[in-house]
């Protein structure tokens, strides 16, 4: 019997609503980068620095919110997080580099989108089975929506008004919607069929099966995939807008790249966690992480505006479907009792690549002051990332074959 109802899909709107909001956040230091940057002596690494602490923030301090918002309620974290992210606003607004960087990795970062993030994405496979990677697909777009919509406001904003008020207006717009939202719409987590486990610990219900691996092993190779993976995910990300105006592009053209490149990821999101369900979430990655290495290979040859809009667009196609198909893997493997701190460890590694994929690359444009080589670095994690996960796939495939019964003579 399923435990998916109509109130399900009412749920998974409501995460997807506070991850659109919440995510905002930690684009105002994207879309204002080379602005930031004339204050730091134009060093384009202190204001990446800044998002890649809030990716990394939110991923350790999710490892300790996902227990916690199943000991308190999801709806305590939620809204705790809302406090945060707007009072990190406030303080990195103040401009000074350690207030940036505190603001941002700490009170963003690790006290306010790690209490929502991982805990809303728990959440919402509590309340799914047959459709879980469809679901997990919707919830996690919150992110890419608010990144296509988020930069062309603030673009606009931030020419008017600068980006330490933007920073100040957003925080409070933010505490304003979220609280109200958590407090009223998220209630305890509901109930839950057993899975299935063999001895092992793996699901035997899995539609890919098993894969002869030690739960420790996979667990290993899943999260230090998703690490290879998040660390050239994040370099279009945090330094598109930046390597518009280097190649004589303006910021709101930037910024329009970087709104298509997320809008992409959002449709293509649910295709790709549609397919997840279908196929299993293995195939799904390495289809995914093939798509990106591909696009990301294509940034560091592309410099007219016609090619980088097609490539940006390629990248959200083909990326999206990356973090919440490793979030389904966890629940495809593993039982549902271990996911309040397997999904956060996976977010963590992911959120550690994120960080210093964006890092690295304006640490490399400062070494050599252009994104080829940067974007040429993150292939090479992308590869890694590739082979890891053709390896998996290899496992399932080969296992599958043996574990068909052979036709008597």
């Amino acid at each position: 019997m399923t435990v998916e109802t109509r109130r399900s899909w009412w749920i998974a709107a409501i995460a997807l609503t506070l991850l659109f909001v919440a995510y905002g956040s930690i684009f105002i230091s994207v879309v204002a980068l080379a602005e930031m940057a004339k204050e730091y002596d134009n060093k384009r690494a202190i204001p990446a620095l800044a998002y890649s602490l809030a990716w990394f923030g939110g991923a350790v301090g999710g490892l300790a919110m996902g227990p916690l918002a199943e000991r308190i309620g999801v709806r305590w974290t939620v809204s705790c997080g809302a406090v945060m992210a707007a009072s990190g606003l406030a303080l990195s607004a103040q401009g000074e580099i350690w207030q940036l960087y505190l603001g941002h990795g700490l009170l963003i970062g690790a006290l306010g989108n790690a209490g929502i993030n991982a805990p809303l994405l728990i959440y919402t496979t509590r309340w799914f089975d047959k459709n879980r990677g469809t679901a997990l697909a919707l919830v996690s777009s919150g992110q890419y929506l608010g990144g296509a919509v988020w930069p062309l406001i603030f673009e606009r904003v931030i020419a008017d008004i600068g980006w330490r008020q933007t920073m100040l207006y957003y925080g409070f717009l933010e505490a304003v919607v979220i609280l109200p939202i958590a407090l009223l719409f998220l209630g305890n987590r509901p109930p839950e069929p057993a899975d299935a486990l063999g001895a092992t610990g793996l699901s035997a219900k899995s539609p890919t099966g098993d894969l002869g691996l030690k739960p420790k092993t996979l667990f290993a190779l899943l999260v230090m995939a998703n690490f290879l993976c998040c660390v050239p995910m994040a370099m279009p990300s945090a330094h598109l807008v930046a390597f518009c105006g280097d190649v004589g592009l303006s910021t709101r053209t930037g910024a329009t790249m970087l709104s298509l490149l997320l809008g992409c990821a959002i449709i293509s999101r649910q295709f790709w966690g549609w397919m997840a369900d279908r196929v299993g979430s293995l195939i799904t990655l390495l289809i995914c992480s093939l798509a990106q290495a591909c696009a990301i290979a294509a940034f560091s040859l592309t410099q007219d505006e016609a090619g980088l809009y097609l490539v940006a667009a390629a990248f959200g196609l083909g990326f999206s479907g990356l973090i919440p198909t490793y979030i389904l893997a966890i629940r495809e493997f593993f039982p549902a009792k271990q996911a309040s701190w397997r999904v956060p460890t996976q977010l963590l590694l992911g959120g550690t690549g994120m960080a210093f994929g964006g890092w690295f690359a304006g640490y490399i444009f400062d070494q050599v002051a252009f994104y080829a080589a940067a974007f040429a670095a993150g292939l090479i994690f992308n590869v890694a990332n590739t082979v890891i996960l053709a390896f998996l796939v290899y496992r399932q495939m080969r296992n599958r074959r043996q574990s068909l019964p052979i036709a008597a003579e």
